[in-house]
């Protein structure tokens, strides 16, 4: 029996001591484990070529409550427990759920290397339902969570645009109010939309505002997607991630209840903003853990294959390039379990504030430390790792994946960009808190 190859897992789960994880936490992890590797991961590259996961692996998540660590912590525990689920697995009480939790299921979902298998399920779900938990008046909560909830109907998130990506301030699709002012009529399109195909409900950004009016203009709302007149979907081809069900959304007159209205109206980019901590921590753990699987899966390549009578290990450059990938990796695993602690000693409203700018920031560089986990396992798997088949077919994948890490959820250039802006209103926000204290 072999040791666990170097950089194959963080390091608490190599036997080395944390101060982050609780015998909740180890358990809640050994649990769900098994579930995630039967029913998903073994059959994810296969998967993820045939460009789909199949139906049921949907059903076997939602039946055994396995989409639900993707929602923010805590949980929603009096709407759960309203539907008669108490625990999740390993028996952790759905009340004592933290993002320490969250982290732990977000890494365990992406031990394959691939985001499109885990993403085809969990993206609607973790970034489309928590608006409505948050922020939907009751009516609107009492007509849609029960399903959305126990996976009976699939919800995505719909804010990206042809025009308007990161810059979601210009967001065009517009929703006026019918004469008889029952009915929102929405028009316009949705490009790059995550689980779009299969889902009944998106929770979508609209312009309820004039066209000049930017982000005071825009609001949520609930729009209903499959069989609904005006709506048209079809499947968009990426490099990666193909299976997680990338879609454009076209919408033509389509009539939404006023009912459906996420809030108040106006308020749309204000609860957009409040969804991407969440958002961004998942997808830094995510994107961690793919870079986790090809630094390890080369590391294991270059133990076993020769070159120049010797295996490639021995060679100096390619041990140099195992070290800078691997500091980074490290160094961005410690980073992601910061941020998660953090999060779960905070109260939600503290960390949107403390922590906004630096969650973008933590998603940002995930991408850039995947890009050279990536870059150096194709390099080191040589033409191995251009060929889409054999040994190296897995890092091949990997590296095509890489542009879906750095642009989706906020582009690099963007968040780089909004974590210093962030820093700089926060900073003038607390001196200016001072001054005033110290003028009493």
């Amino acid at each position: 029996m072999a040791a666990p190859i170097p950089f194959s897992e963080p390091p608490w789960l190599m036997g080395l001591p944390s101060a982050h994880y609780t015998d909740s936490h180890r358990k809640f992890q050994k649990a769900i484990r098994p579930f995630i590797q039967k029913h998903l991961l073994d059959h994810a590259i296969e998967w993820d070529k045939a460009e789909t996961v199949p139906e049921h692996v949907w059903r076997d998540f939602t039946e055994a409550n396995m989409l639900l660590p993707t929602l923010p912590a805590p949980l929603p525990v009096a709407w759960l427990k309203r539907l008669g689920i108490h625990e999740l697995l390993g028996g952790l009480k759905v009340e004592d759920f933290d993002y320490m939790h969250s982290l732990i299921y977000a890494d365990e979902m992406a031990r394959s290397g691939l985001i499109g298998p885990p993403g085809s399920l969990t993206t609607g779900f973790a970034f489309g339902i928590p608006p409505i938990l948050k922020f939907g008046d009751k009516q609107l909560q009492e007509r849609v969570l029960p399903d959305l909830l126990t996976g009976k109907k699939r919800c995505c998130i719909a804010i990206t645009e042809p025009d308007a990506g990161s810059d979601v301030a210009n967001i065009t699709t517009t929703a006026v109010k019918s004469s008889c002012g029952k009915y929102y009529i929405v028009n316009g399109t949705k490009k790059w939309i995550t689980n779009g195909i299969w889902s009944d409900y998106s929770t979508m950004a609209v312009r309820t505002g004039s066209p000049g009016s930017g982000a005071a203009g825009l609001s949520l709302l609930v729009v209903p997607l499959k069989g609904c007149p005006g709506v048209s979907m079809r499947r968009l081809k990426v490099a990666g991630q193909v299976s997680a069900g990338t879609t454009y959304i076209e919408l033509d007159d389509v009539k939404v209840p006023v009912e459906n209205l996420v809030g108040v109206k106006g308020m749309g980019m204000r609860y957009i903003m409040t969804n991407f901590n969440h958002e961004r921590l998942s997808v830094a753990i995510s994107v961690t853990r793919q870079a986790r699987v090809a630094l390890s899966t080369a590391f294991e390549y270059v133990m076993k294959r020769e070159a120049f009578g010797k295996p490639l290990m021995d060679q100096p450059v390619v041990r140099h390039r195992l070290a800078k990938a691997g500091a980074l990796l490290e160094s961005q695993w410690a980073w992601v379990e910061q941020f998660a602690y953090q999060m779960s000693r905070m109260p939600k409203d503290d960390a949107d504030r403390e922590l906004g700018g630096m969650t973008g920031l933590l998603k940002a560089q995930a991408g850039m430390i995947l890009h050279e986990c990536a870059n150096t396992a194709v390099l080191l798997f040589g033409g191995n790792g251009y060929t889409r088949s054999g040994q190296g077919e897995l890092v091949e994948m990997i590296y095509r994946e890489v542009p879906g890490a750095r642009i989706p959820g906020g582009s690099e250039d963007v968040l780089l960009d909004l974590a210093v802006r962030q820093l700089v209103k926060l900073y003038q926000a607390k001196t200016k808190a001072l001054e005033a204290k110290a003028k009493i």
